[in-house]
């Protein structure tokens, strides 16, 4: 290999020259590729109430729709609109909240129209905490609570999301594998 500086010829592998001391070899960064774990969001179970909710006023407007009045015709329209939205805003509330498990870090996005993203790398994890009422065991769902080390008011909760406890062991898992 030839020097860029002095022209000296050096050894083969040498990193720098030995006659002027210019560095020959420039060792490359170790490139770590980020890939995705796990993609989690709230459990279809949280929005029960909403579209049994929706189930019973679309009942009531079949109900009014069966009468042969014209208000029962119109309140039928109404609950049939209310039931739709209330759906609707049941569906947008699940897909507005995820959460990704990388190998590098657990991402939190939060919102629609206006979004908000929290990062927390896994090397600054503290503590993983899985919580599950009664109800949520019924039902299979829990919440995982990740805290970190940097600040002691950094948390990113997962509420209502299914099989938490293997969640949290797949967090354990790629935290101890980007400290080794």
């Amino acid at each position: 290999m030839r020097c860029p500086q002095c022209g000296f010829e050096a050894a083969s592998g040498a990193a720098f020259c030995s006659r002027c001391g210019t560095r020959l070899f420039f060792p490359r960064p170790e490139t770590r590729h980020e890939f995705a774990l796990s993609k989690i969001t709230v459990s279809w179970w949280t929005f029960f109430g909403s579209f049994a909710a929706a189930a019973a006023l679309f009942a009531m407007a079949l109900a009014a729709m069966a009468s042969r009045e014209q208000a029962g015709r119109q309140i039928a329209m109404v609950l049939f609109v209310l039931a739709l939205l209330i759906a609707l805003a049941a569906v947008i509330s699940q897909r507005s909240t995820s959460w990704s498990i990388t190998s590098e870090r657990l991402i939190e996005r939060r919102g629609l129209l206006s979004q908000m993203r929290r990062e927390v790398e896994l090397v600054d994890i503290r503590s993983v905490e899985v919580t599950r009422t009664l109800l949520q065991r019924l039902f299979g769902i829990g919440s995982v609570v990740v805290a970190s080390a940097a600040s002691a008011d950094y948390l990113i909760r997962m509420h209502n999301i299914a099989n938490p406890d293997a969640i949290a062991e797949t967090i354990r898992k790629a935290r101890l594998k980007r400290l080794a």
